[in-house]
Order: C-alpha cells, then sequence, then structure tokens
C-alpha cells in the first residue's frame, strides 16, 4: 500500500479485498496510536509516520532477506564455520594443505586450525568443543567419535653427519636398535612421542633410549646431545634440520595419520562437506592414503601420493554422507 498509494491496487497485488485491506491498516493505525495515510476522494499520502515506517520496514525486510540466505547458505554447508583441533605434527604440512583445498571447494566457510595437545584433543572431539580432529598416531575412538586413519608419512631416520650409516641410501631401524635414541618429551608432544612409540613396536624393537633437551618439535638442536645416536623424523619436520644426515628407513615404515569428528555434535553440515573433503582429497606431495581415505586402493600404502584426476570413491563405514 506504502508503495502502490491505491487501495484497489494494493490490495490486487496482495490478492485480498479491498475492505481486508483498509481494515488491517485500520488495526496498524490503532496499534501505533497514529495515521500513516492521508485519505481523499481524489488521492492518497504517506504521513510523516507512514514515510517513517516505510523506511524502517524497508531495512528490516532487507535484514530478515539477508539472514534468510546465510540461514539457507550454512544449511547447504556453503557458509559456518569448521573447527579442527590438531596436534603439533599435523600443523605443518597436512592441517594447512586441507585447509587450502577445502577453501577452494566451499570459500565461504571458515576452518580454524586450533593446535591443540592430544589428551585435550580427544576431550575436545567428544565434547563437541571441536568439529575435526587430525592427530599423528593411532588413537582410540571416545563413545560417539568416528574416526578414520586415512594418510601417513614415510618414517625417517636422522643421524649424525660422520655416522657409520651416513653414506648408505637408506636404513633399517634393526641396524640402529643398540645406538640411543633421542625421543621427544612426552609432555611436550604426546602425539609425536605415540606415533614413536607405535613404529618402534611395529618394528619389533626397543632401542635404548633419551628424553631430547630441546623443546622444538623438529628436534633441530638433537646433535648438540652427545648421549644420542640418532632421531626419528617425518618430512614434514625434516626440512627444518640442516645439518642432520636424513635417511630413509627401508623397509618402508609409515606414520599414519587419524581424522575424527562427533556426527552428532556436527554443528553444521559445513563439517560434513570438510571431513568428506579430507577423506577425498589429493593429499599433499610425498603423502600416502591409507585404508580409510576414501580413494585408497589396496597395494598402494607405499606408494606416495601424488596428485590425480580420478574421483573413484569407495564409502568406508564412518564415511560421512558425500
Amino acid at each position: 500500500m506504502a508503495t502502490e498509494l491505491h487501495f484497489g491496487r494494493a490490495a490486487g497485488k496482495l490478492h485480498i479485498g479491498q475492505p481486508t485491506l483498509s481494515e488491517l491498516i485500520r488495526r496498524l493505525e490503532r496499534e501505533l496510536g497514529t495515521p500513516l495515510f492521508t485519505r481523499t476522494t481524489r488521492r492518497v499520502a504517506l504521513t510523516g509516520a507512514g514515510a517513517e515506517l516505510l523506511a524502517r520496514s524497508r531495512t528490516i525486510f532487507d535484514d530478515v532477506a539477508a539472514a534468510t540466505a546465510a540461514v539457507k547458505r550454512v544449511a547447504s554447508g556453503e557458509a559456518g564455520t569448521v573447527r579442527v583441533g590438531i596436534t603439533p605434527p599435523a600443523a605443518p604440512v597436512l592441517a594447512p594443505y586441507l585447509r587450502e583445498v577445502f577453501a577452494a571447494q566451499a570459500p565461504q566457510v571458515t576452518v580454524c586450525l586450533e593446535p591443540m595437545w592430544l589428551p585435550r584433543l580427544s576431550r575436545a572431539v567428544a565434547a563437541g568443543d571441536i568439529d575435526v580432529a587430525i592427530t599423528c598416531g593411532i588413537i582410540p575412538e571416545p563413545a560417539g567419535v568416528a574416526g578414520e586413519v586415512f594418510a601417513a608419512e614415510p618414517l625417517l631416520a636422522g643421524l649424525r653427519p660422520g655416522h657409520r650409516l651416513a653414506g648408505r641410501a637408506s636404513v633399517s631401524l634393526a641396524e640402529l636398535a643398540q645406538e640411543v635414541l633421542g625421543r621427544p618429551r612426552e609432555s611436550l608432544f604426546p602425539a609425536w612421542a605415540l606415533s614413536q612409540r607405535q613404529a618402534l613396536e611395529r618394528a619389533g624393537l626397543q632401542p635404548p633410549s633419551v628424553e631430547l633437551i630441546d623443546a622444538d618439535l623438529a628436534a633441530t638442536r638433537w646433535l648438540d646431545q652427545p648421549d644420542v645416536g640418532w632421531i626419528m623424523l617425518i618430512p614434514s619436520l625434516a626440512r627444518a634440520h640442516t645439518a642432520t644426515v636424513i635417511k630413509p628407513v627401508d623397509p618402508l615404515q609409515l606414520v599414519p595419520f587419524t581424522l575424527q569428528w562427533n556426527p552428532d555434535r556436527a554443528q553444521s553440515t559445513a563439517v560434513t562437506r570438510f571431513v568428506h573433503t579430507a577423506l577425498t582429497a589429493d593429499l599433499p606431495p610425498g603423502w600416502l592414503t591409507q585404508p580409510g581415505h576414501l580413494r585408497h586402493q589396496a597395494g598402494t600404502a607405499g606408494k606416495p601420493q601424488t596428485p590425480s584426476r580420478t574421483r573413484g570413491l569407495r564409502r568406508k563405514p564412518h564415511s560421512p554422507p558425500g
């Protein structure tokens, strides 16, 4: 009515009778305590109060339309926030890589990477304080939490420059079994310490070990500890080293990475989209898919990931809907 300024035309656009429209306007004027229109036999015009209400109503309608569109984007996973908790070994390469891949697919979704120690990470994903957890190592799944071991990096051995095996193309863990291993401090890097223990357990070895003094995850100053003979690394951490002689382990040993999420506490469809992206995307160069990755193929565990356009997916029991 405020735009048409004609009762007949306005009623027609609203698909109601003219008497009904007139009654609705009179009710609104009574509720507001002021006339909204001046009426004569020849014309209808807005009063000052009517013009003010029209301007404010347009703002409200615009806000409602914007809010409706925003809600629909969140509901469809096109917008929103995904909170991803990560342990330190996932921070240099894997987590930022997945965020970048997801940003290309869902540019209006904000992915917040939250560094956490492993004990807090497990509690946070179970409680819904984070939406997704990514860590190295194989970890238990709390009640209500789904998880997949989806990616891995090759285990490397870090040697001193004058080490007897420094000239070799690769080394076996068995050849280092009697030498002192420098292990990360459990209190500082529990996830990385767990991954190293699991690697030694898979190899069936228990080398003598001492705790590293270095408080850096990559342990770039381990050579300053004369009692340490070697350390374990992965490529994500090895690139920070300049003096360490780094050798691949033969036979191949992998350091797996686990992704967990809580389907019942997911705050938006964007969480499901992020999980699906993480479990289907090409991994960073040199990384390997694991059985929890939807594009993993049996017999390729020892072959580093290279970019591919193949999109043949197979679903795992915990996989989110695609």
